[in-house]
């Protein structure tokens, strides 16, 4: 299998992640103690580690690299994880601090300057460019993209390229398949066109393909998505799936790698944008650049996943963490309104759903009539619902005793009884509670009544 490859500009991201309770007596700004230093790679480097981890493909990284103290700490986050082939250079290495308090950060510390005494480009690296399954240049305006024989060599690529761009970079190599500006640097290309909706969005990618000279554009919108323009006809828009909360850093890596990897496998464009949308939401969900090397190879890993990490972060704010579970077969009015208030007791709601044989041996052999992802996207697409995790025994206890939520809360139909799962709740202080109940809703009723 032909690997991946990304071109473009390594940094080292570093969080400097601290707690704060008072102001400094001589300005109103937060006085951060008790620092942790997370090391991370950044730029295309955090492209190549996140198109590795999300499949079987080799990805190769050709990056400027220099001989400092940066660049060394770059080449242990990257070892065993990609295959580093480096462009000879000078200026040291890029650092970008966050400092952070919890979940919120209150600066950003940037180091390193443009790209100074770049060498030529490795036979290697042309190489790798030439014959990769697919391209990913990752654009971080320090000047790797301008380089002449760089640019050579991508126009040369036989499989097909993503650009991901940069304010301060170069434009793209005309006759590349894909490229993917957020809607602050389209609009920072051609400023010409007002507006802030779709209309203007589309009319902005249009602008940019006879601009650039390139197959497609795709203008990713944060939480709207991304919106994908050949140059004529109407556009594609994807919508994102709503993320509740999560760290949007690395987000636009994230979005750019999985449609590399998706044009890769031998996905159309339109497929590849797709594929790239849901990528990016997940990857956001679970943390974000926070979680870059976090294991998320099955389905329901990535949701148990998810879930720890929207609970460890109200944890760290001192909030409260609630969850709930069933069946949820069918959605219903008394779903919903058992799943709003149990959200107003606390900070995040965690769903914890059976699986499909869990249901089965609960149900009978006719159920469920929706399978657990199905399932899942429905309830995690519910506003006040932050994360959702599919367990496979009989009871919800083996989830409850790794999620440890603070509140464990169901609907009144148990009014009265001692809930099975208040013995678990009580071992680590947690509370059951019984919520008010819509009377007249349940799957069963509905399903007889769909029968008649």
């Amino acid at each position: 299998m032909k690997p991946l490859v990304v071109v473009g500009d390594a940094l080292l991201d570093v969080d400097l992640v601290g707690s704060a309770s008072r102001l400094t007596p001589d300005a109103p700004v937060p006085v951060v103690e008790d620092i942790e230093r997370r090391e991370r790679p950044g730029g295309a480097a955090l492209a190549a580690v996140i198109a590795a981890a999300a499949g079987a493909r080799e990805v190769v990284l050709v990056a400027p690299m220099d001989s400092d103290e940066g660049a060394d700490r770059l080449r242990a986050l990257l070892a065993g994880r990609v295959r580093l082939v480096e462009i000879p250079a000078t200026g040291g290495t890029a650092v970008k601090q966050r400092v952070r308090v919890g979940d919120h950060s209150v600066a950003r510390l940037d180091s390193g300057s443009p790209v100074a005494g770049l060498g030529a480009l490795p036979d290697e690296a042309a190489a790798a460019i030439r014959d990769a399954a697919a391209v990913l240049v990752a654009d971080y305006g320090r000047g790797t993209t301008a380089a002449p024989d760089v640019r050579a060599a991508l126009a040369a690529a036989r499989g097909p390229v993503v650009w991901d761009p940069h304010p301060r970079g170069a434009d793209p190599v005309r006759g590349v398949r894909l490229v993917t500006p957020n809607a602050a640097e389209a609009a920072r290309v051609v400023p010409g066109i007002p507006g802030e909706g779709l209309a203007a969005v589309g009319a902005r990618a249009e602008a940019l393909i006879a601009h650039w000279g390139v197959g497609a554009v795709a203008v990713t919108m944060g939480a709207r998505g991304a919106l994908l323009s050949y140059g004529s006809g109407a556009p594609m828009v994807v919508p994102a799936v709503p993320v509740t909360s999560g760290d949007p850093c690395g987000a636009g890596d994230s979005f750019a790698a999985a449609a590399a990897l998706a044009l890769a496998g031998g996905a159309v464009t339109g497929e590849a944008v797709a594929a790239a949308v849901a990528f990016a939401g997940a990857f956001v969900a679970r943390g974000g650049a926070t979680a870059w090397d976090a294991d998320a190879d099955e389905p329901d890993a990535v949701a148990a996943a998810g879930a720890e990490e929207v609970i460890a972060r109200v944890r760290r704010a001192g909030g409260t963490v609630v969850a709930t579970g069933g069946c949820f077969d069918l959605l219903h009015p008394g779903h919903v309104a058992t799943l709003r208030a149990a959200r107003g007791l606390g900070d995040c709601l965690v769903v914890c759903i059976n699986s499909d044989d869990s249901v089965r041996r609960l149900k009978g052999p006719s159920r469920p009539l929706v399978s657990a992802p199905d399932r899942a996207r429905v309830l995690e697409a519910l506003e006040f619902v932050d994360a959702v995790v599919v367990f496979d025994e009989d009871t919800p206890s083996a989830v409850l005793e790794r999620l440890r939520p603070d509140v464990w809360a169901k609907g009144g139909d148990y009014a009265g009884a001692d809930l099975p799962e208040a013995e678990v709740l009580r071992t680590w202080g947690g509370q059951a509670v019984v919520l008010p109940y819509l009377d007249g809703h349940s799957t069963t009723a509905l399903v007889e009544r769909s029968q008649l």
